[in-house]
């Protein structure tokens, strides 16, 4: 019985020992994590306060062509015939035409992006708008829409709406642009959605709308057994803007 007793008081103290050194090794991990995760935090956080750093004044920022696009996008649908001219397979076709001779400037009164909107116009080359087929790039600048006629369109802003209140650099916003834009020698009242951010002293952003080639008295290209275009179109503008 004596055996059985000092044997059982051996293995506790065996036990006891196993368990302190395990605890013994574990705790400096456990001191080691807070260390590992936290050290980051505060230049995180001054980062991320530089970040939502508030931004105010009128500044005007000018487009910088090469780093931007202005696009139409029109659906155009192929008839049987269109295979025996030009070897297209009948159906629908997504058309989008892209230049990068784009001019202009944002006029933004940073304090208040809602506020009336000072000089903000831009313009675009039309007839340097290409497509993925030269046949019909060069069939738009001489026929139907005649873009080589009518080699500009232009837009002014008016106005600002649904912006935010408050804005800080490196903030993406959203906000529609209104104003006039010509095409065809035709003005029509247009809004632009925009998704824009400031980075330092650029903008850089996308703006799209929705109209018809008929606003502008255009006739939708169509011809017999080859093809149609349809009326909606959409513009499409990639930018990025300096401040001068």
């Amino acid at each position: 019985m004596r055996k059985k007793y000092v044997l059982a008081l051996c293995m506790m103290l065996i036990f006891s020992l196993f368990v302190a050194a395990c605890g013994g090794s574990a705790a400096p991990e456990a001191s080691a994590e807070p260390t590992a995760t936290t050290a980051p935090e505060p230049a995180a956080a001054a980062q991320s306060d530089a970040a939502a750093e508030p931004v105010s004044g009128t500044h005007t920022y000018v487009i910088v062509p090469d780093e931007s696009t202005a696009s139409y996008i029109v659906e155009e649908e192929f008839f049987a015939g269109a295979l025996a001219k030009y070897g297209i397979d009948a159906g629908f076709n997504t058309v989008t035409g892209v230049t990068n001779e784009i001019e202009g400037q944002l006029q933004l009164n940073l304090d208040d992006l809602s506020a009336a909107l000072g000089d903000n116009h831009f313009t675009v080359n039309l007839p340097s708008l290409a497509t993925d087929r030269e046949i019909r790039d060069d069939w738009i600048r001489d026929n139907g829409p005649n873009l080589n006629a009518y080699p500009v369109a232009e837009f002014t802003g008016a106005a600002i709406q649904g912006a935010p209140a408050s804005y800080g650099a490196g903030q993406e916003v959203t906000f529609q642009l209104v104003g006039d834009l010509t095409i065809h020698e035709v003005t029509q009242n247009v809004t632009f959605d925009v998704t824009a951010a400031l980075s330092g002293n650029t903008i850089t952003g996308v703006a799209e709308t929705n109209l018809k080639l008929t606003d502008f008295n255009i006739d939708p290209p169509s011809f017999a057994n080859t093809l149609t275009v349809a009326d909606d179109f959409k513009i499409h503008v990639e930018f990025t803007a300096r401040e001068e």
